[in-house]
């Protein structure tokens, strides 16, 4: 009885782990269901901010400069997520109001981070 219990204890404990990292956890599998569209949403967004600060980040030490630097982020952005939604999760990008919808979901945002993360590391990398 005690055996049974044991063994019933480390699914319990790994059930609430799960629900805690239950959206990462989704993000990286392939094959996740989204029941709350909110939740994929959210995802998206926090991809969006992680890869704006990187590409921030690397533009600034490369440096790149100008409407090239701009060009480049935008087309990185989209594309990677839009792979990221329509190849990598196989949604049905309808359920959240179309392709443009899960494209441009939280895009000014990651825009305007990306732009203070690339002014940082190249004015502190490469002014004097």
């Amino acid at each position: 009885m005690s055996s049974a219990r044991r063994r019933e204890e480390p699914a319990a404990c790994n059930g609430a782990a799960q629900g805690k990292l239950g959206p990462w956890s989704k993000a990286l599998r392939g094959d996740a269901a989204w029941e709350d569209k909110d939740e994929f949403l959210d995802v998206i967004y926090w991809i969006r901010q992680i890869l704006a600060i990187i590409l921030g980040v690397i533009w600034g030490v490369v440096p790149l400069k100008g409407f090239v630097g701009i060009a480049v982020f935008c087309l990185i952005n989209a594309g990677l997520l839009y792979l990221y939604f329509s190849s990598f999760q196989q949604i049905d990008d309808e359920e959240y109001g179309g392709t443009w919808e899960l494209t441009k979901e939280g895009f000014m945002t990651s825009f305007a981070l990306f732009l203070v993360v690339w002014v940082i590391f190249y004015t502190a990398i490469h002014f004097e």
